[in-house]
């Protein structure tokens, strides 16, 4: 009685790995299809490098921080 509940339970395992395999290598493979579309801009005070997401823009300009937008040179 142990050993058929053991099989039933190997088996209903193997199922689910087989079922949910071909989705989750979709999963993957879409996951590395995608690319990233942030760049890297300088920010005119302070020479450093920026994401665009998280710049600040000030007149076409990419700024790091606050504090350089306000020091911003001419």
């Amino acid at each position: 009685m142990v050993l058929k509940i053991i099989i039933v339970a190997i088996l209903a395992f193997l199922a689910y790995i087989l079922l949910f395999k071909k989705s989750r290598e979709k999963e993957i493979s879409s996951k590395k299809n995608e690319k990233i579309t942030d760049e890297m801009v300088e920010c005119p005070t302070c020479k450093t490098y920026v994401s665009q997401k998280e710049a600040i823009i000030s007149n076409g300009k990419f700024y790091c921080s606050k504090e350089c937008l306000e020091n911003k040179e001419g």
